[in-house]
């Protein structure tokens, strides 16, 4: 795959990460004691309700001034702050490196997500999606020491998602360019289980999604590098252009059916700009 120097890629992330971020502030969380609202009550400074005092509360949270009112005691109630979990999902098969500018753009999109969520103070598990389905350590990733990205022919990429122990209640994020044949229906649903969230950004190069093709033509496989020598007819590239749109017109109507964010992220802007594409009006990315 095109070489990119990661470790500079993860600092301008770090960076970026100030800018935007995951939409980790959104909803409401169940997990441990942290920065993000919660579903119940807790000692946050926003406050939530109030309810009659009962012996044993802390007399900190009183409301004194219903009490100078009322002559009854209140407990003022704050909202409860959690830990959030994300799951971050990297698909690690060839065609994520196609081209060297969308190589690029999938570790900037990696490093964002990794350094959005630990900004936010979340429990981030990192998962590759290669020949197999496996977790990485974070400070494997975050030391630069990453593996050979590996094709993906034949594979089911449903089967792989549902071995993954996504935790319960937790947000996932897929980064994936979604060029296999497996339907939607089947990821977006392991996607949206054990109450889950989830965003899917897909990131593209021009390559794919506008080529140039004609005439007589040698193809290689990305996945598999085997080469197949076609001519390519104008119909040819129609018909190519017309399944490529579908294709992903399916994934975001199904992610809009199981109420995930869905965004493709273009290779050849600059990274802001790219995720103003699609990512910030998708509600994927909020910019801070």
């Amino acid at each position: 795959m095109p070489a990119v120097e990661t470790a500079a890629v993860h600092q301008r992330m770090k960076a970026m990460a100030g800018v935007a971020r995951l939409p980790l502030r959104a909803g409401l969380w169940s997990a441990v004691t942290g920065s993000v609202m919660g579903q119940g009550t807790g000692n946050s400074i926003d406050f939530q309700d109030q309810r009659p005092y009962l012996p044993g509360d802390d007399p900190r949270h009183i409301n004194w001034q219903a009490y100078a009112r009322t002559g009854h005691y209140t407990m003022k109630l704050y909202r409860q702050e959690v830990t959030p979990r994300v799951d971050l999902i990297f698909d690690f098969s060839r065609s994520m490196f196609l081209t060297e500018a969308k190589a690029l753009r999938a570790w900037e999109l990696a490093y964002f997500c990794m350094e959005s969520a630990l900004r936010l103070g979340a429990s981030l598990k990192l998962h590759l999606l290669r020949d197999k389905a496996r977790e990485m350590p974070l400070e494997q990733a975050l030391a630069y020491d990453w593996p050979e990205a590996e094709g993906h022919e034949g594979r089911d990429f449903a089967t792989l998602l549902e071995s993954l122990p996504l935790r319960a209640g937790s947000l996932r994020v897929l980064l994936s360019d979604l060029l296999f044949e497996t339907a939607p229906e089947h990821l977006t649903s392991s996607l949206a289980s054990g109450r889950g969230r989830a965003v899917v950004m897909a990131p593209f190069c021009r390559d794919e999604s506008q080529p140039d093709w004609v005439g007589n033509l040698e193809f290689e496989n990305v996945e598999t590098t085997a080469r197949d020598k076609r001519r390519v007819e104008r119909e040819v590239l129609d018909r190519y252009l017309q399944a490529y749109a579908t294709h992903f017109m399916l994934w975001r109507e199904q992610c809009t059916r199981r109420g995930l964010y869905f965004a493709r992220v273009a290779s050849e802007p600059d990274f802001l700009a790219a995720l103003r594409g699609e990512a910030v009006a998708a509600g994927a990315v909020e910019l801070i």
